[in-house]
């Protein structure tokens, strides 16, 4: 028997509705170039932190944690930075490997760069999690929307393994001017010459 990939195959056939719906979340997305706010992480061992992010479209983004978490998640455009602030160390990953960029585009549609594998739709929230088309990210990406609100409510990045990340935006505000240094972060690492960046 071959093994077969469970994500084959798991995509939905959206109802007209369903793809009105899917293409609000893209107008909305698509409806700021800024926004900030504060935000609730639960990880997937179920720890909380709490802290204050920042997005700047297109593909600018920091999620600052508040003590005692001492990590600092910053896109630059290019690269996504995940700091520990406590030892000045950390790693990247290119901002296009992560389902993250499908947030961070400076144009959203998520009917032509995703395949929907679930929907739901209640009480004016509408969820939907999407996997990119071809399934490169190894992951998928939940998208909670508050249709009553107009307003993204939270988001759920799924790994490769299944670990699951949700982040939950309270107090959002959008089109605030951001300064451009808050996108800038520096870690300690050896590059591929041994030199200390």
């Amino acid at each position: 028997a071959v093994a077969v990939p469970l994500i084959v195959g798991r995509a939905l056939k959206l109802s007209p509705e369903q793809q009105t719906a899917v293409n609000s979340i893209s107008d909305y997305l698509n409806s700021f170039k800024t926004l900030q706010g504060e935000f609730t992480q639960i990880s997937p061992k179920g720890n909380m932190s709490q802290g204050v992010f920042y997005i700047a479209k297109p593909g600018k983004m920091r999620f600052e944690y508040a003590p005692p978490n001492p990590f600092l998640i910053v896109a630059d455009g290019r690269w996504l930075t995940i700091k520990n602030r406590a030892k000045e160390k950390g790693d990247q990953f290119p901002l296009s490997q992560t389902p993250l960029k499908l947030v961070l585009s400076n144009k959203v549609d998520l009917r032509k760069e995703t395949q929907v594998l679930e929907f739901e739709d209640q009480g004016g929230i509408t969820s939907v999690t999407l996997e990119e088309r071809g399934g490169s990210l190894g992951g998928n990406l939940t998208l909670v929307y508050d249709r009553t609100r107009n307003a993204l409510q939270q988001w759920v990045v799924t790994d490769a393994k299944g670990r699951r990340t949700t982040v939950s935006l309270e107090n959002v505000v959008s089109g605030v001017k951001t300064d451009p240094a808050l996108f800038v972060v520096k870690i300690k690492r050896k590059d591929d010459k041994g030199n200390k960046n």
